[in-house]
């Protein structure tokens, strides 16, 4: 028997034959990036418990064998699969989803979250209580973990939140030795040896005497603050901003994570939703401006979508609308894996076209009538930009005074969403992420390479709207551009035109982001699609001195010992 085939056995003897995926259509939705990056993996391995889950990273440890940690799947940058074939030892996943328990504690204050919950579920549990999670919507509607989001210091939509963050975490770690050890940063008293640790921690098998008295941060308590900047040349959030490195957070799988310590927040007593349109972005920057520097209460979001993006969402985000709408997003991972099993299928039958589940979910959805509420398609053929702004409690009244006198001196208009209208507005904005690899799907032979970018410009930028060189600009098919206005964060996603060099194309754009003061990513972490700045490898290489875990992220090296 070969050593991979011994360590294929361990796992099976530890979770079980059906949780230990081999074969090369299992792993297919395990090995490839929600949108980017694809590479092999001896085995997906699937734990049941904390417990399993340290069995497992022993013996990956015990026969050089790297790990790459991962949850639902959903970073947009390739952080959680493996990219290419090069690495120089196996490399096995370790897929969490099985562990999704998330306690309650300090009164409903702060929850502890295993490594496969996921935001949607929390704030499912916070609902009766009045209370809500560090993210809302956004990765919710996708069914991203909380420890995911923490990891990565995803930002989301909360003006008044900022990234997941936290000082509190439970994980794992190869030290310089190469010996695996349990890092209890959670500031509760669980035990010495890791078996008794993780298995109090699963079992709840602990009380309030067991919480250490600490003034370590369960959540980011400056964002707030620093998002209200508007006259400073920095960005208000950035992956690679080294006051959000600690332990577990910002750690991009370089630590496998038992658990995150997080606060809540109470719910908002109401809210409203404005849609606000104008053909002049610099009356967005004014409104901006008036409402970071002037309001009392900061709006609890604030996005923005172009025209060309929102008539791309309508068309290609259609089916992922409706999915989420009529049947929530529990139903997402159904619909994924009916995609997966159309397109092998397809690829058995040379009659049937490449990437034949997306042309027929296209098709179907042509069936179906118009999703998108009147107000917003009157806006829409008014407008070039869109801008949908939550407002909460106080903020309410703030706001609407605010662009009732705005409007009678500027360009533009808002509208009041019914509670209705603003679901589906904001629905709208999240899923129009998935327009552009729809576009890129059904017409791959006529058009160049899909390229996203996720910027996050300085608070005092006034140009937010991208004007590229012409030498640029006519490398470009299309390009659809979203983002958090109220933090200076935006996703550019561009098609290419065929033959264009992408890569070299990638480095024109962000030498032109540079010369902006821009940081990048902003949100999205390195993944493998970005270059990691030195704070972030120095951070890396410190988590993970022998590069045990999700070598070769931020396009460091994929080689043991960083070499």
């Amino acid at each position: 028997m070969t050593r991979n085939s011994n360590v294929i056995e361990s796992f099976k003897g530890l979770v079980g034959n059906k949780n230990v995926i081999t074969n090369k259509w299992g792993k297919e939705p395990f090995i490839t990036g929600w949108r980017y990056g694809k590479g092999e993996a001896l085995a997906v391995v699937k734990p049941g418990t904390l417990l399993e889950m340290w069995q497992v990273l022993k013996v990956c440890v015990k026969n050089d064998v790297s790990v790459i940690m991962q949850a639902a799947n959903t970073g947009l940058t390739g952080g959680s699969t493996p990219f290419g074939n090069d690495y120089d030892r196996p490399v096995v996943i370790i897929n969490t989803l099985r562990i999704t328990s998330i306690h309650l504690i300090k009164n409903a204050e702060q929850i502890i979250a295993l490594p496969g919950s996921s935001l949607y579920d929390l704030e499912n549990i916070l609902k009766p209580l009045n209370k809500e999670p560090h993210s809302v919507i956004g990765s919710t509607s996708i069914g991203a973990s909380i420890v995911g989001g923490v990891c990565n210091n995803s930002g989301g939509s909360l003006v008044h939140r900022g990234p997941a963050y936290t000082q509190y975490a439970l994980y794992g770690r190869v030290n310089s030795e190469g010996e695996l050890e349990l890092i209890n940063e959670l500031g509760l008293n669980l035990g010495s040896s890791p078996e008794e640790i993780l298995n109090n921690l699963e079992n709840k098998n602990y009380s309030s005497s067991d919480f250490e008295a600490s003034d370590k941060l369960g959540s980011d308590d400056k964002y707030a603050e620093i998002v209200r900047g508007v006259e400073e040349d920095t960005p208000s959030r950035f992956n690679a901003d080294k006051r959000l490195l600690y332990g577990a957070s910002g750690s991009a799988g370089k630590v496998a994570v038992f658990a995150v310590r997080l606060d809540t927040y109470p719910a908002p007593k109401k809210s409203k939703v404005f849609y606000i349109g104008s053909n002049n972005a610099d009356v967005f920057w004014k409104i901006r401006r008036d409402i970071l520097k002037n309001f009392k209460a900061l709006p609890r979001l604030g996005d923005y979508l172009h025209r060309d993006c929102y008539d791309a969402a309508k068309k290609y985000s259609k089916d992922t609308f409706l999915v989420i709408e009529k049947l929530g997003t529990n139903f997402l991972p159904t619909l994924f894996e009916f995609k997966r099993t159309v397109d092998i299928v397809a690829e058995k039958f040379r009659f049937l076209p490449e990437k034949f589940s997306d042309k027929l979910m296209q098709f179907l959805s042509h069936f179906w009538p118009n999703h998108l509420p009147k107000k917003m398609e009157a806006f829409r053929n008014q407008y070039e930009h869109h801008w949908i702004i939550e407002m909460t409690d106080e903020g309410i009244q703030e706001a609407e005074t605010y662009f009732n006198d705005f409007f009678k001196h500027n360009e533009g208009d808002f509208f009041m969403c019914s509670s209705k209208e603003g679901k589906k507005a904001m629905l709208h904005r999240y899923v129009s992420a998935s327009a552009i690899g729809r576009y890129q799907a059904l017409n791959n032979k006529n058009i160049g390479k899909m390229m996203s970018l996720d910027i996050a410009f300085p608070r005092n930028e006034k140009k937010w709207l991208e004007t590229l060189p012409k030498d640029i600009d006519d490398k470009i098919e299309l390009k659809f551009y979203y983002g958090h206005l109220f933090c200076h964060v935006f996703h550019h996603n561009y098609i290419l035109k065929k033959g264009v060099d992408s890569k070299k194309l990638k480095e024109e754009l962000l030498a032109l982001y540079d010369q902006r003061n821009a940081e990048y990513p902003a949100e999205h972490n390195t993944g493998h699609e970005y270059v990691a700045k030195p704070v972030l490898t120095k951070f890396y290489k410190t988590l993970d001195p022998t590069n045990f875990f999700n070598p070769g992220v931020g396009r460091t090296s994929k080689l043991k010992n960083w070499k």
